[in-house]
């Protein structure tokens, strides 16, 4: 019996400290606070900007998809209702002459029906985004190493969102006094990471940690067909925007269905009430 006691004490201390490690280790790993950044589309009557969204799709297709994938999101999904490119004259958003035009800029793979051969052809409405690499050794091979992540759901999978995204592009600082950067890593604050192997010995330890992409934006990367300024800080907000809607498409239907069942709700509430004082008012409590 005393060994069994035993047993259970080691059990109960060991699944008390076991938290009490985990939140030691995890403790090292730090990153700053994204950037407090104001969006069009934040709050339960946020609307995306329409304008935002095509200067973002530009971003992506002309920089971010030469090493991102968004193996979630057809070319027709920029035609949709509440999309970058959406037209009310089309209610099919493969009939929509500007989202036929992009497609159309873009080679994707098929296969040829006669022969079985592998062909390259112009992408239409009805075709996914296409992917930068054939296949995750591929695109490890040409990023030394590291996968770059598909972007399709990147606003809802990252803490912060939109904001954590723009605060990775903009955040690009050269390396504190003391901090050894590893070949082909930048050091980012925004970065989730523990930097204390990094630093030279009594160095004061920074947040962040160190990423594989270099700083992918810089002024006039990107022409922007409205006249928008081209900064690092426009390309950024404009492309993490972009990433938000990429994320949740049908934001601003959800938001209008919601609106919507709140009134409802709201009437349904008042005509229970009324009716009740109606139907009981003769009868004693």
């Amino acid at each position: 019996m005393l060994r069994k006691a035993f047993a259970f004490a080691a059990l109960g201390l060991a699944l008390m400290a076991g938290p009490l490690f985990a939140g030691q280790a995890l403790a090292a790993t730090t990153q700053a606070e994204p950037r407090d950044i104001h969006w069009s589309f934040e709050g339960p009557f946020g609307k995306f900007d329409k304008a935002q969204l095509q200067r973002g799709y530009k971003v992506y297709r002309e920089v971010c998809s030469s090493c991102h994938s968004m193996d979630l999101l057809y070319f027709r999904n920029l035609g949709q209702k509440g999309g970058p490119f959406y037209d009310p004259k089309y209610a099919n958003p493969n009939d929509n002459a500007v989202v036929k035009s992009l497609a159309h800029d873009i080679q994707v793979k098929d296969i040829d029906s006669d022969t079985g051969d592998v062909i390259s052809r112009p992408a239409g409405p009805a075709d996914k985004f296409a992917a930068p690499f054939p296949n995750e050794p591929a695109a490890r091979a040409s990023n030394g190493g590291a996968l770059p992540p598909d972007l399709s759901v990147m606003a809802k999978a990252r803490e912060g969102g939109p904001a954590y995204i723009y605060s990775i592009l903009t955040g690009f600082v050269a390396p504190p006094k003391g901090m050894t950067v590893p070949e082909d890593k930048y050091y980012n604050p925004y970065m989730p990471g523990d930097m204390t192997s990094a630093m030279a010995k009594g160095a004061k330890v920074p947040e962040g940690g160190f990423i594989a992409m270099p700083p992918p934006l810089t002024d006039g990367k990107v022409t922007f067909d409205d006249g928008t300024k081209s900064t690092v800080a426009n390309e950024a907000r404009d492309v993490s925007a972009f990433l938000a809607w990429a994320a949740e498409p049908k934001m601003e239907e959800r938001k209008a269905f919601g609106l919507g069942a709140m009134i409802y709700l709201l009437i349904f509430s008042v005509l229970l009430w009324f009716s009740y004082k109606k139907i009981w008012k003769n009868v004693s409590h």
